[in-house]
């Protein structure tokens, strides 16, 4: 699976609206040290630079086409307090102890939550803040249903022999147990719905594009665009675009707010 960074920052709108969001509730002084997980394109970083002049910003993914487009958009010379570097979620190898470590959009595809709660708590001070949203239960799950209806069908069902989601979509009591267990008091943990929305069909065939890629991966290149047709309007027959002609997806973010002990 590879992520397409500048399609990614052209279809993730609602990404940064969230990030945003939680950025407005961290009440930041302007000196911390903050670490980014799951960067992606680093834009949110570049955000987080922006309003820490005195402090320090670490934007960390583990895909290199995102760390290059991160580096090249936002280069030091433009951003001295903003750095990125590859490295994976469940092996946080901090270079100093942060303030804040900070993850939006991302730690759903994460399939050891323990490992990574484990990398924050040796990243961050004591007191220190861990803030997060992530997909949580019952997260996309209109799409999920025309994804799973539709790979049984006759037309795409060999391309997914044995294929597994990618995706993992906690709940708040798994991960108020993870927190305790790697040394957190959680302040915060609360399933939020969430109104995804996107223009027309060209815009929700973009983000099924750049976000669902586990699915249209799995389909020769030949037909991507195909079956991306295919999931959109089956969707859209049961969630029809609004009068404006945007189309609306329900998803559900686990939001984590908590300190090291």
């Amino acid at each position: 699976m590879e992520w397409n960074p500048e399609d990614y920052s052209k279809n993730s709108s609602a990404q940064l609206v969230w990030a945003r969001e939680l950025i407005a509730r961290l009440a930041l002084r302007g000196d911390e040290a903050l670490m980014d997980v799951g960067c992606g394109d680093g834009k949110i970083s570049a955000e987080f630079a922006h309003a820490l002049p005195r402090g320090q910003v670490l934007g960390i993914d583990a895909d290199p086409g995102f760390i290059a487009f991160a580096r090249e958009h936002y280069p030091a010379g433009a951003h001295p307090n903003l750095r990125f570097e590859r490295m994976d979620a469940r092996r946080i190898a901090a270079d100093r102890e942060y303030d804040v470590v900070f993850s939006n959009a991302a730690l759903h595809w994460v399939d050891n939550q323990p490992a990574f709660l484990a990398g924050c708590a040796g990243a961050l001070k004591p007191g220190g803040r861990l803030v997060a949203s992530c997909g949580g239960t019952g997260n996309a799950a209109g799409i999920l249903l025309v994804l799973c209806e539709l790979v049984r069908q006759p037309r795409w069902q060999a391309y997914f022999t044995g294929f597994q989601s990618p995706f993992f979509f906690q709940s708040p009591e798994n991960y108020a147990a993870w927190l305790r267990d790697a040394g957190f008091s959680p302040s915060r943990l609360e399933l939020v719905a969430k109104d995804m929305t996107h223009p027309g069909r060209a815009g929700l065939a973009g983000w099924i594009r750049t976000t669902w890629m586990p699915w249209t991966a799995c389909v020769p290149a030949s037909l991507r665009e195909e079956f991306t047709g295919e999931v959109v309007e089956a969707y859209l027959r049961h969630q029809p675009l609004d009068g404006q002609g945007w189309s609306h997806v329900r998803m559900v973010r686990l939001e984590i707010e908590a300190r090291r002990g």
